[in-house]
């Protein structure tokens, strides 16, 4: 069960944002898939899996969730963003962080229509 990312507190979880992980943070998250692998591989008879076959997750790619309480929650504009790997929750003066989050994706834009005299949108070219 998650819990607010300041230890100690036991608040109620409110919010939720994304954080890389660290490389020690993936490295345990290959060691977790590769264990729980090799049990199912066990149950059903069939040779464990070496080390080597699971690589750890890429810290560019993947994420983590960071949970809070209302109290030590960060602002809604900034719990959109991926946080770096460094960021496991706000600094002390909320509502900001202690880093710079990464920018927003932006979105794919509309592929160009054209609407024929029938009223049908269709794509142009």
């Amino acid at each position: 069960m998650p819990t607010c990312w300041k230890s100690s507190c036991t608040g109620a979880l409110v919010a939720q944002w994304q954080r890389r992980p660290t490389a020690d943070e993936a490295s345990a998250q290959a060691d977790a898939d590769l264990a729980a692998r090799n049990t199912l591989l066990a149950d059903v008879g069939l040779p464990a899996l070496a080390p080597t076959d699971i690589l750890p997750p890429d810290p560019a790619t993947s994420t983590l969730a960071v949970h809070s309480c209302g109290a030590h929650a960060i602002t809604m504009s900034l719990a959109q963003h991926i946080h770096q790997a460094t960021c496991s929750a706000p600094s002390e003066a909320l509502p900001g962080c202690g880093c710079t989050p990464e920018p927003l994706p932006v979105p794919p834009s509309a592929p160009a229509t054209v609407t024929l005299p029938t009223g049908w949108v269709v794509p142009a070219g």
